[in-house]
């Protein structure tokens, strides 16, 4: 947690106050141990269960969409209740249900049966803990300091995943298939205390409506969403660019890993080294927010980061071709870190803190169903045209979509919505 102190303090920038930084901390505590395991749960299906290409897709793909839907109805429940304790109990379950695997593992009992419900739940409880977490953020820091801090987290999710996957990959060599598991249950556990030494009270919030949930209350989010002019352009665009993005990132494992020759190790530095432009991105949002305004920085790195994808259809073998791979990667993932952050604060200060909850749930899960949607589509492309091809597509679609960013700023104030 390079960088991260409980006290609110930060090398390089104003402190944030106290139970922010405990917050900073939860989420960087659980991010690196979820980068750590990144992948781990095909790894285990191949390694110790023998599972096959299907089976992996499908335990890959279940826990995304499945844990998605699950997600629908606890939106509205989240909504009006104290979100510290569902970010604590969250934790507590994925951490349960994470320790039981090497638990099985230890004793012969291990199966793909589990596996697939611990990606389900996790799924689940990873969507509740990050609409909780929204509502968390608005009422803990001012305003003026929601970039910032979106900034921050930003930074740590870079600085994670460029430093969390090759750990991972050597403490899976050193002891073993499931250790990275286990480690990422631990996160969660050490989150749950940093969620919960935040400390301060939190008020109940008012249900102003029926006391039963209705069943509107689940297409809230959602009607909220497309009926704000803010939040629908941010919401469509990203949908499709991060879905684009995602399903292709597959592919070009079987480009990098099958087609040109690539070792692993290669593969694995071709992805971890960009992730320094994230951390830069990150870094750079609020100065060029500061001297240029919200609303451009927002449109022109959502222009700039759907640049660069339509390179990785044009990779060859050998040391040109990882070096083509790192240069878009980078570029990509430094737009990325700039448009990020800057996008979580624009769609906080459109959202009323009595909505967070079940407009963040609406989001999140439908980014997952549209991830999951256009994967197995691209996948089907693939197997007809062939991985080059269907990559090639989608960087020229990407092309596309900054015809889906807003046009004009909208102030939060003047921002419609039911």
């Amino acid at each position: 947690m390079s960088g991260v102190s409980v006290s609110g303090a930060v090398r390089g920038g104003r402190s944030l106050g106290r139970p922010f930084g405990w917050l900073w901390a939860a989420y960087a505590v659980s991010t690196f141990g979820t980068r750590l395991a990144f992948d781990a749960f095909p790894l285990i299906a191949v390694v110790v269960l023998g599972a096959g290409p299907q089976q992996v897709a499908v335990l890959a793909a279940a826990g995304l969409a499945v844990g998605a839907l699950v997600a629908v109805p606890l939106g509205p429940w989240v909504e009006f209740r104290r979100k510290r304790p569902v970010m604590v109990a969250t934790d507590l379950v994925r951490c349960a249900v994470l320790l039981s695997v090497p638990v099985a593992y230890a004793f012969g009992r291990l199966s793909f049966a589990q596996l697939l419900v611990v990606s389900v739940v996790v799924a689940t409880a990873d969507i509740m803990f990050r609409a909780a977490a929204g509502s968390c953020l608005k009422a803990l820091v001012r305003p003026e300091d929601l970039l910032t801090a979106n900034g921050r987290f930003e930074a740590t999710t870079w600085t994670a995943t460029m430093l969390g996957p090759p750990a991972g990959g050597a403490a899976i060599g050193l002891f073993g298939p499931v250790v990275t598991v286990t480690v990422d249950a631990v996160s969660h556990l050490l989150s749950a205390l940093g969620v919960r030494a935040v400390g301060g009270g939190e008020p109940r919030p008012v249900r102003t409506g029926p006391l039963r949930p209705r069943a509107g209350d689940l297409l809230d989010g959602w009607r909220y969403i497309l009926t704000s002019p803010g939040l629908r352009p941010l919401f469509l665009n990203t949908l499709l660019v991060n879905g684009l993005i995602m399903a292709t990132a597959p592919l070009l494992a079987v480009l990098m890993l099958g087609d040109l020759g690539f070792a692993p190790w290669q593969y694995g530095l071709a992805f971890a080294v960009p992730c320094a432009g994230g951390l830069l991105g990150s870094r750079l949002a609020r100065r060029l927010v500061t001297r240029f305004g919200e609303h451009r920085v927002l449109v022109g790195s959502g222009v700039l980061r759907v640049c660069w994808s339509v390179g990785l259809a044009f990779v060859g073998s050998g040391s040109a071709g990882l070096v083509l791979v790192m240069a878009v990667e980078f570029g990509l993932i430094a737009c990325a870190g700039v448009f990020n952050p800057v996008l979580a604060t624009r769609r906080l200060e459109l959202i009323p803190a009595d909505r967070v909850a079940r407009t963040l749930t609406a989001w999140t899960v439908s980014a997952k169903l549209a991830t999951a949607a256009l994967t197995a589509v691209w996948g089907l492309l693939a197997g007809l045209a062939g991985p080059r091809t269907a990559i090639a597509l989608a960087g020229v679609l990407l092309l596309t979509t900054p015809l889906l960013l807003p046009r004009r700023n909208r102030p939060a104030a003047q921002d419609g919505g039911p």
